[in-house]
């Protein structure tokens, strides 16, 4: 039972869309992520996620409205729906997810990240 620094984890690495495992409870994992740029359009056939902002401003857009995300503030994307997260400036996020959740969920390509690193 020992306590995280979510920001000490953010500054073990410096790579884009590659989310590290900060924590696990409950089949959940808690992941640290940064991101900047655009992703890709995906969704999660079986799993919610939400996406908890740090530092930044995310942009998660869907394919009917774009909503931005800024520090202390969180989205949940239920399961099904398309979206893609975007940031034009760094943006560090916690996400919290089932293990099972893969970064791009039904696509696969360059991005994809099956086996992430705990940290």
């Amino acid at each position: 039972m020992n306590k995280v620094n979510i920001s000490e984890k953010l500054s073990q690495f410096t790579d884009y869309y590659h989310p590290r495992i900060i924590g696990e409870l409950n089949g959940q994992h808690v992941k640290a992520v940064k991101l900047k740029g655009e992703f890709v359009w995906h969704h999660h056939d079986h799993e919610d996620e939400l996406f908890l902002v740090v530092k930044g401003k995310l942009r998660m857009e869907f394919r009917d409205k774009t909503v931005e995300v800024n520090p202390g503030e969180f989205i949940i994307v239920p399961r099904g729906v398309e979206h893609k997260p975007a940031a034009d400036e760094e943006v560090h996020i916690v996400l919290f997810e089932p293990a099972s959740t893969l970064n791009t969920g039904n696509v696969e390509n360059e991005k994809t990240h099956k086996q992430l690193e705990k940290i």
